[in-house]
């Protein structure tokens, strides 16, 4: 039980995946297809158990971050420059954006409209407690908050679902019966990239790093199994929540209108159900995101990775900061976030390769370097995130344009 009980760095990962984004595009997936588009959300965990456990184990037994990993690797200055300024500019900025999104999915799930015009007052109360926990600079005061943020969002949806009883065999059809409906290729796109993220690679080594050594492995890795598989669960769960309550209503329109669908089963609980779940996920991603950002920036940086450091609380700092203007403002980053897109899309698959060539290292890894199963399983999750990349950067264009 105790080894059970031994969670944090993959619950951060679980949190940082579970945010806004996925709420919202699992809603709509099961409201929109029903459970077809299951096996998606299956494929995207196994796709993200295979990186984060890769990221995990550079962590422990490695002992370091993957922009450690990554500097230590590339020698050549100018092949060193370029991979630096990538990793910066998408991280840093990606995360920027995003962050308007966290804070606001947050700020949504309070269910409270706007007090002062354009202007939110609640953006800086969940600001503040990002803040506040990211300023202690303590990993294990962090870790313990996001596993409850995790928690209270898996109690949350589980139970929406259960309540519905949907249909097992249903559900098993959709998870192992891969179908393509007309029009759902850019939502499985969507579940797929909501899930594998670059920055959680940065986030899980970094953390496992801090709080693991080689010799903890087995821990790690049972974190990374039990975390992950928990947030796909959670992933699910919304998905066959939004999915039931299309049959027993006639449809959503949004995530707002998800509580009054489930009224009838949950009575006056389905708002503080939803809305709870929604700040959670929210609140979660708000204080990962900066977290990420500062630990990739300062480790390809060669900075000092220490949570107390200058270098590390100005980076989160100015992620938090620019997300809450954002937010506040009722302004959407458009050209931001398409770059966020662009530049992610062109990271995600570059990062499962560069991750890949350092897990191979014996210098690095020693005698915990991959097994050629997991190499052949790497390089399939790196063609499919290259196909998602190039999707992503070509909608973002034509977004743009």
């Amino acid at each position: 039980m105790k080894r059970f009980l031994n969670i944090g760095p993959g619950a951060m990962v679980a949190a940082a995946f579970i945010g806004p984004g996925t709420v919202t595009t699992a809603t709509f997936a099961g409201s929109s297809y029903g459970f077809t588009l299951l096996w998606a959300v299956l494929f995207s965990i196994l796709a993200t158990l295979l990186l984060q456990e890769m990221a995990a184990r550079l962590g422990t037994t490695g002992q370091m971050g993957l922009g450690e990993a990554i500097r230590y690797k590339i020698r050549h200055p100018a092949a060193k420059l370029m991979g630096s300024m990538l990793v910066i500019v998408a991280i840093f900025v990606g995360n920027a954006a995003y962050e308007a999104g966290n804070i606001s999915g947050a700020v949504l799930g309070l269910a409270v409209p706007d007090l002062v015009g354009s202007f939110n007052p609640w953006v800086l109360a969940i600001g503040l407690v990002a803040f506040l926990l990211l300023w202690q600079g303590k990993y294990k005061l962090i870790e313990k908050a996001l596993m409850f943020l995790v928690g209270t969002m898996g109690l949350v949806f589980l139970v929406s679902a259960l309540c519905l009883k949907p249909n097992l065999p249903d559900i098993l059809r959709g998870l192992f019966y891969p179908s393509v409906p007309d029009g759902s290729l850019v939502m499985i796109i969507s579940l797929i990239g909501t899930t594998v993220v670059p920055y959680n690679l940065f986030l899980h080594a970094s953390t496992a790093k801090t709080r693991w050594s080689d010799s903890d492995y087995s821990a790690a890795r049972l974190d990374t199994i039990i975390s992950v598989l928990g947030g796909g669960v959670i992933t699910m769960a919304i998905l066959i929540t939004s999915a039931m309550a299309v049959d027993a209503s006639g449809g959503i329109n949004g995530i707002g209108d998800l509580a009054s669908q489930l009224t009838p089963l949950l009575g006056s609980w389905s708002t503080i159900f939803i809305t709870t779940g929604f700040l959670a996920a929210g609140l979660s991603s708000a204080i990962t995101a900066p977290l990420a950002a500062s630990y990739a920036t300062t480790e390809v940086m060669g900075w000092d990775s220490n949570l107390k450091s200058s270098p590390f609380r100005i980076i989160w700092g100015l992620v938090l900061i620019t997300g809450m203007i954002f937010s506040s403002l009722g302004f959407k980053p458009t050209l931001v976030i398409l770059f966020a897109q662009f530049a992610n899309g062109l990271l995600l698959p570059l990062l499962a390769l560069l991750l890949l060539w350092i897990m191979n290292d014996t210098k690095i890894m020693g005698a915990g370097t991959n097994s050629k199963w997991l190499n052949v399983c790497g390089i399939l999750v790196i063609i499919v995130t290259v196909i998602l990349g190039i999707k992503s950067m070509t909608g973002a264009v034509n977004s743009f344009w």
